[in-house]
């Protein structure tokens, strides 16, 4: 192929994945197979899957810096988030959209594995902080805590109080 003369060199490339390729972590217990990371969509967005297992989620957080958009695949997840009056009960085929700055967290309340697509905007802060979790959690003790490396990516993680619960 011949390049394009015209081409902006900082405009992503196309990308495509077939089912069940690209990175894997495993972030508290949840695995996240990106679809696309920031790096991928030049820090426009990240999207991946979320493998659920019951009882699972994610602790009481607020961005600073990224909205975030979930799509139920299938399974059932409890959410709390701020402004609802009620945790909310997402199954197979529900969305939610959670604007930066709003506290949120969710838990698979079923007793399947739940499996979101999640969406992040954009998403290379959150990509490296759930890198820098995976690492954490696999090194000895002098891996910084969970809360001091999300700190460094605009993230608070709340008091451990379950979403839901």
């Amino acid at each position: 192929m011949s390049s394009d003369a015209g081409h902006n060199a900082s405009q992503p490339n196309p990308l495509f994945r077939a089912p069940g390729e690209g990175p894997t972590l495993d972030v508290l217990g949840v695995t996240h197979s990106y679809k696309a990371m920031a790096r991928d969509t030049g820090e426009q967005f990240s999207i991946w899957e979320s493998i659920v297992p019951p009882g699972r989620g994610a602790p009481m957080h607020t961005h600073g810096r990224e909205d975030e958009a979930f799509y139920v695949l299938s399974g059932e997840v409890l959410v709390n988030i701020e402004g609802a009056p009620d945790p909310l009960r997402l199954g197979a085929g529900a969305f939610l959209f959670a604007p930066r700055h709003l506290r949120h967290g969710y838990r698979n309340v079923g007793p399947d594995t739940a499996r979101l697509l999640v969406f992040a905007m954009p998403g290379g802060g959150l990509d490296r902080m759930f890198a820098a979790f995976a690492e954490a959690t696999t090194r000895s003790k002098e891996a910084p805590s969970l809360r001091t490396i999300a700190t460094q990516y605009g993230v608070v993680i709340h008091a451990a109080a379950e979403p839901g619960g």
